[in-house]
């Protein structure tokens, strides 16, 4: 999970869900690119962190958008939030011997625009959550951060604002994450997608 780095958070506000993560990639101390993806579009309200170990999170990516479009042709619906967290657990946990090296965090509106968070570890366990998941290397950070800054029934604005705050100051503190930011805000009736620039050091 160190060897490339990375930090993804998703959290909950009133109607709305956001999800963020930092756009380096690196080999452990040496950075190789600044515009590196780490959050995928599952379905119109659903996105995908994957951060971890980089041709893992490109593999994973691609099986995800197969296994998604598989099940839209079969059922003749989008994929629930829900249903799609298991979906990512019983396929990390196919390979439980051998594990995909990433942990894996979803966050979407399900077809009530409820909002919807969770994360699982590299093997597949699901941890749901009401207020915030992290992932990656800088959990211990993001977790001070996030117990800080969040609130209960936060405005799309106001919920960007934090998880912007509490993701540029915990990939401060972790020289494996960081060179900028991108951020979704999923809303019932749009999705607010914004860059961040943040230190370069």
């Amino acid at each position: 999970m160190e060897y490339n780095g990375g930090a993804v958070v998703a959290m909950v506000g009133k109607n709305c869900v956001a999800i963020a993560c930092d756009k380096r990639l690196g080999v452990q101390a040496m950075t190789i690119s600044t515009e590196f993806k780490k959050i995928f579009q599952a379905t119109p309200k659903t996105y995908l962190g994957l951060p971890g170990l980089a041709t893992d999170v490109q593999t994973l990516a691609e099986k995800f958008r197969f296994k998604i479009n598989m099940y839209k042709l079969k059922e003749e619906r989008e994929i629930e939030p829900r249903t799609l967290a298991h979906l990512v657990s019983s396929t990390l946990y196919e390979r439980r011997f051998g594990p995909w090296f990433t942990e894996p965090v979803v966050a979407g509106l399900d077809k009530n625009n409820n909002p919807f968070i969770c994360n699982t570890d590299t093997i597949g366990c699901i941890n749901f959550a009401k207020d915030f998941v992290v992932s990656g290397t800088s959990t211990n950070q993001l977790y001070g951060m996030c117990e800080s800054l969040w609130e209960p029934d936060l405005e799309p604005e106001d919920l960007f604002e934090t998880i912007s705050q509490a993701l540029m100051n915990a990939v401060d503190r972790d020289c494996l994450a960081g060179w900028g930011a991108e951020v979704v805000v999923i809303t019932p009736d749009k999705i607010i997608t914004r860059t961040l620039k943040s230190r370069m050091d």
